[in-house]
Order: structure tokens, then C-alpha cells, then sequence
């Protein structure tokens, strides 16, 4: 289980990520948004690209892609009750190093 404050610890200790608003949920970023916390529901979405979406979902319950076009973008929702905190700890990793590959 990963709480609200301890999600939010880790993608920060990435460097450069940033917290800003995004609506509803809290949005980490480098250059482009990778990872947003819904605080109340106590569930996180992050931007995979397929393969990794796909590896992520196949190893625990918990974890799926976000049910609409999102989902087939890559988001994937992390039911942060339900989820080890060394998965969504390699699961923020994962995103965050796709990201600082889309910007080369």
C-alpha cells in the first residue's frame, strides 16, 4: 500500500519533476505530465508506452488501463490500496525515463 504522501515523495525525489494542479488530481511532470494523483479515490494514473503498460497490468490485480482513449494513449490507473510500493516506486521510474527520452 502506498499512501497519498508517500506517492507524491517518491515521484518528486525524480529530479527536475514538478507537482502543479491538473483539474482534479495532482500532475507530476518533467517536460510533459507522466504521473497525476487523485487523492480521493487514492488512485494514480501514469503514461506508459505499450509495452510497458502492457508488462505493468499483467503483473498485478490493481493496475489497468484507464478505461477510454486514454487508456490506449497509455495511461494506466494504480489502485494505490491495492499496489506494492516497489512496483509503483519502478511503475513512476518506468514513465519518468520515457519521458526523458521524448525529449532528446
Amino acid at each position: 500500500m502506498v499512501s497519498n504522501d508517500r506517492f507524491k515523495e517518491m515521484a518528486l525525489s525524480l529530479p527536475g519533476v514538478e507537482e502543479r494542479p491538473h483539474f482534479d488530481r495532482a500532475a507530476f511532470k518533467t517536460r510533459v505530465i507522466f504521473a497525476t494523483l487523485h487523492e480521493s479515490s487514492h488512485t494514480a494514473n501514469i503514461k506508459f508506452n505499450e509495452v510497458d503498460q502492457s508488462v505493468f497490468c499483467e503483473f498485478e490485480k490493481g493496475v489497468f488501463p484507464v478505461p477510454n482513449k486514454w487508456g490506449q494513449q497509455g495511461w494506466t490507473t494504480f489502485e494505490l490500496d491495492k499496489v506494492p510500493e516497489e512496483l509503483v516506486k519502478d511503475a513512476l521510474e518506468t514513465a519518468y525515463r520515457e519521458t526523458l527520452n521524448k525529449k532528446k
